[in-house]
């Protein structure tokens, strides 16, 4: 029988999703607390493969498992057994063609910036030291919407089948006087994609690259063309939804 695990984390001591060899991740984490749970070797698919450092407000994987454990009590062990920088919502059956990966519709991320210092903000958020226009970045970032192939957006040496994505809505949110976050949903990300998005943008903020030549990035799909990968901290995987 298929489930799925809903869960948030906080990605700083994680070489990102994804197991890796020589360190730990959510993933290995979470697979290694339900094995012992369970007691039976679980592998689990996650929504997404955020990178080291990224983190999520809600994330979705899924496991398979045909044993009598009572399953209800499942989500409340989990959320105990782990680490506390990952927290578990609800473990919930669903039909065995569910996927977490592929059969989510639209995926949300944030990012978050301020402009003023503060002690509280440096973890999960970016500081910059130079003003912005929000304007000319919410006029560029409407432009997302128009276009499909983000190659420009995508890590050099990726490997993926397709660059092509769909984006439904991108734009920046002002919460106090220093402070912002980028909003932007799509069908899928590319690697590094949304940082690199960022990074465009704040070119454009910056003055330093006409809405002209934002557009020449995305249709040349050079990832030198485009802005700098902002920092990680900064970025949240907001919501998947299916």
């Amino acid at each position: 029988m298929r489930y799925f695990v809903w869960f948030s984390y906080d990605g700083t001591a994680y070489h990102g999703w994804q197991v890796q060899p020589n360190g730990v991740t959510v993933q290995s984490e979470l697979q290694r607390c339900l094995s012992m749970l369970l007691r039976q070797p679980i592998e689990v698919v996650g929504a997404g493969r955020t990178d080291a450092g990224v983190h999520a407000r809600q994330m979705a994987a899924h496991f398979d498992y045909e044993g009598p454990y009572d399953m209800d009590n499942l989500a409340y062990k989990l959320d105990h057994a782990l680490p506390r920088d990952i927290s578990v919502d609800r473990v919930e059956p669903v039909s065995d063609d569910m996927h977490a990966r592929f059969s989510a519709k639209r995926r949300t991320y944030h990012y978050y910036i301020h402009t003023h210092k503060s002690p509280f903000l440096w973890r999960y958020s970016c500081q910059l030291h130079y003003q912005l226009d929000f304007e000319a970045m919410n006029r560029a970032a409407r432009v997302l919407m128009e276009y499909e192939d983000f190659g420009a957006f995508c890590k050099a040496g990726s490997d993926v089948k397709t660059t092509l994505c769909r984006v439904y809505a991108a734009e920046w949110h002002q919460t106090s006087e220093t402070e912002w976050y980028f909003e932007i949903t799509a069908n899928r990300f590319l690697r590094n994609m949304v940082r690199a998005v960022v990074g465009t943008l704040i070119e454009v903020g910056r003055g330093r690259m006409t809405m002209s030549e934002f557009r020449q990035v995305i249709e040349q799909g050079s990832r030198t063309g485009a802005g700098e990968s902002m920092p990680a901290n900064a970025l949240f995987l907001e919501r998947v939804e299916y």
